[in-house]
């Protein structure tokens, strides 16, 4: 059998400060864990070491504004690289699963990013969805975020996608940030269906995770038939997690491994940093090796309020039901300016908690019968004048929707301070800055 693959990356240059939640005794205890459990040892596990993601591959998942020089990027680059060398050695076939021990997170950061938000600025598991597909030939993905706060970043990213399915189940949205993550969240116009939020009530528990995920989760991954399943593997949902309000223990992290059974997954949150996480982080490997994980138990007791299974199955029933009855309701807004076809219009906002300030979006994309269509996004951070764009042409892209992306690519120039193209489909990344020109990746 194949081992599975496992990487740390502490990021000890890289912090929020001593006190805060993600510091980088983060993963130590962990690597205490694994090393004094001699987890390291067997033959079925195989360590790798760090790497950096290429710029490249960066923009083609995300625009960085106004320009990557601007952004503090590098610990993220690093975390975001040894993702993909997980990644490269399952698309060589060279580990059967495998696990980034890696900071810091990612799953809060989006489609475009401004700054830090959630802890995020680079989403791991976005540039190594679409590092596999460029360079492995992965055509249908399925992501799963177990963390306990919706990973909005990552739904931003894949929310046009038709060929990538992205569930997450975490803390309801209206008791915890990001304050989103509900039912009605379904995907873009060309890919409705393919975004599947579960938000569970505080005091979910092992046994309950275990339901929603055998009678939600993995059918609708049994449907869909993805050739790759990434956890983005959040620790966050434990019962002695400082931030949140869950109830699940390391034999219940061990339980989700096992059935998720993840080709690859990428640490995310998680800030119980003695008490929970070397145990989490050992029961989760552990079942990814096939190993026996039902022994592994942290000191501590749950001490919070637990939501009995008969009282989240009716929950999580009225939650399918309103997933089933959610409809879309879509802005048509075809200006002047768009290449032809019938465009629909996704305003939002976005919060970036970190650093104290909203970035307001206009989003708009193609409606398209035979991909996911041209994605165009305006961005600004008021009160500054400013304005960004991104032009992202998708993977499998048809002739229509990449001429779109190639006209609209011609004339925003003198509109923005800088814009990106993202053509996913050909792997052409191009640059614009008003002072600077067109830059190629």
């Amino acid at each position: 059998m194949k081992p599975t693959g496992i990487l740390f990356f502490p990021a000890f240059d890289w912090s929020l400060g001593e006190t805060h939640p993600e510091r980088e005794e983060r993963l130590l205890y962990t690597q205490e864990q694994l090393f004094e459990e001699g987890i390291l040892d067997l033959p079925n596990i195989q360590q790798y070491a760090p790497g950096l993601a290429p710029m490249a591959e960066v923009l083609k998942t995300q625009g960085i504004f106004p320009s990557p020089q601007a952004q503090d990027l590098d610990a993220h680059l690093i975390a975001a690289g040894s993702a993909l060398v997980l990644g490269e050695a399952w698309g060589k076939g060279d580990i059967r699963n495998g696990f980034a021990l890696v900071r810091p997170p990612g799953h809060h950061a989006g489609a475009t990013v401004l700054g830090n938000r959630g802890f995020c600025t680079l989403n791991n598991e976005g540039i190594l969805v679409n590092y596999l597909r460029t360079h492995f030939g992965v055509k249908k993905i399925a992501i799963v975020d177990t963390d306990v706060h919706h990973g909005n970043g990552t739904q931003d990213i894949f929310y046009h996608d038709p060929n990538v399915l992205f569930i997450s189940l975490h803390q309801d949205g209206k008791t915890l940030y990001p304050g989103s993550g509900f039912t009605h969240e379904k995907g873009g116009p060309n890919a409705w269906g393919q975004t599947i939020n579960i938000p569970l009530p505080p005091g979910t528990g092992d046994e309950a995770f275990q339901y929603v995920l055998e009678t939600w989760v993995l059918p609708k991954i049994q449907e869909f038939n993805p050739e790759l399943v990434i956890n983005s593997a959040g620790q966050d949902n434990h019962f002695t997690d400082p931030l949140a309000s869950m109830n699940v223990s390391a034999q219940g992290y061990g339980k989700i491994t096992e059935l998720l059974k993840p080709d690859l997954a990428v640490l995310e949150g998680g800030y119980s940093i003695e008490g929970a996480l070397p145990y989490v982080n050992l029961a989760i490997l552990l079942a990814l090796a096939g190993q026996d994980y039902t022994n592994v138990r942290e000191p501590d007791q749950p001490r919070r309020p637990h939501i009995p299974l008969k009282t989240l199955k009716s929950y999580v029933s009225e939650l399918a039901y309103e997933y089933k009855q959610a409809e879309p309701q879509w802005n048509v807004r075809n200006e002047l300016y768009l290449p032809p076809g019938e465009w629909i219009y996704l305003p939002h906002s976005i919060y970036y908690d970190t650093e104290g300030f909203q970035e307001i979006r206009h989003d708009r994309v193609r409606r398209c019968r035979h991909c996911g269509g041209t994605v165009f996004i305006e961005s600004r951070r008021p009160p500054e004048p400013a304005k960004f764009a991104l032009v992202r042409i998708p993977f499998q892209a048809c002739p229509e929707c990449a001429q779109a992306g190639y006209d609209l690519w011609d004339t925003l120039g003198g509109r923005y301070q800088a814009v990106l193209l993202q053509d996913q489909d050909r792997n052409r990344i191009e640059f614009w800055q008003a002072d600077q020109g067109v830059t190629a990746f």
